[in-house]
């Protein structure tokens, strides 16, 4: 039995799996319509974001904004994954001090170039990168740039703590290394938590251990409207003529609504009872209109 459908945020422990999660998300809401929006790796913990029921239709839609991260870096290491969990190996370099470290770490501060790491899921003619580390072999990585928004280093007992904001496709462990390398004592990362992403923080997750604790129908109260996951999109509201319309798939023309959104501008269709469809604004003989593109709400 469902009760309903929308996005779950959950707090994913360590050393599970993003396809793991989705399959214990499964069993606890009934349900095999689960889908996740970005993965996180086994080691990491903290924000995973989970669609549920028709909310999956919203997943290639989701956003591919700035994420938060706090991270914990071990200097005078370095590693074949740029992290704690691989081989690791002492660099016997001198450690340089604190004020030395934050100084150095505000220098990848912006827009920079990040080569991707070996222990990646890109993939290269096929095959992704881990699998071919994990064969013994290396290949040459393009650097990619990516732009770091923000970031806060305090030292923390053997380690330093990096509070960082981030764009999409950013590396932490990978800025870790590159942080030890510019030190030359070498670093890896030791922890990572991600605590924001597509708007949502992770004081909004939820642990396995509580939903556990949870009936049923208290689970699915806990999931939150799709459109709460797509704040960057304008919100068109119709009036029940032209949202029928839009319901049968058709074009709605903005001369006739009032609006006056740009060509190529994607929307989030209303209707008196809520969200109901994805749309994207194009351009038709008769003028500019808005175009149902994937529908979240089925009429019952």
């Amino acid at each position: 039995m469902s009760f309903g459908y929308g996005v779950l945020l959950i707090d994913k422990p360590q050393n599970m799996t993003s396809h793991n999660a989705v399959g214990r998300v499964r069993r606890l809401f009934d349900t095999r319509e689960v889908g996740h929006t970005g993965t996180l790796d086994p080691m990491a913990t903290g924000l995973l974001i989970l669609l549920i029921g028709r909310a999956v239709k919203a997943s290639e839609y989701f956003c591919d904004g700035d994420k938060r991260y706090t991270a914990r870096m071990r200097l005078g290491l370095v590693s074949d994954t740029e992290d704690i969990w691989g081989k690791v190996e002492s660099t016997d370099a001198p450690i340089p001090d604190g004020d030395a470290v934050i100084s150095c770490s505000n220098g990848f501060m912006g827009d920079i170039m990040q080569v991707p790491p070996m222990y990646s899921a890109l993939k290269r003619d096929g095959q992704k990168l881990v699998d071919i580390a994990r064969s013994g072999k290396t290949v040459e990585r393009e650097a990619r740039p990516v732009r770091i928004n923000s970031l806060t280093v305090t030292a923390d007992g053997e380690d330093y703590v990096l509070d960082v904001s981030c764009s999409k496709g950013t590396y932490i462990r990978t800025l870790c290394a590159d942080i030890g390398e510019a030190l030359g004592c070498g670093a890896v990362m030791s922890g990572l938590r991600r605590t924001e992403a597509c708007g949502f923080t992770l004081s909004q997750a939820h642990t396995f251990e509580a939903l556990e604790e949870m009936s049923l129908e208290e689970r699915y109260g806990l999931l939150l409207p799709v459109e709460t996951a797509f704040p960057q999109l304008e919100r068109v509201f119709l009036a029940d003529f032209f949202a029928g319309l839009a319901k049968r798939g058709n074009q709605v023309y903005q001369k006739k609504i009032g609006t006056h959104l740009p060509d190529g501008s994607r929307v989030l269709l209303f209707d008196k009872d809520g969200f109901f469809a994805f749309g994207e604004v194009r351009k038709f003989p008769e003028g500019s209109a808005i175009k149902p593109i994937k529908q979240i709400k089925i009429e019952q």
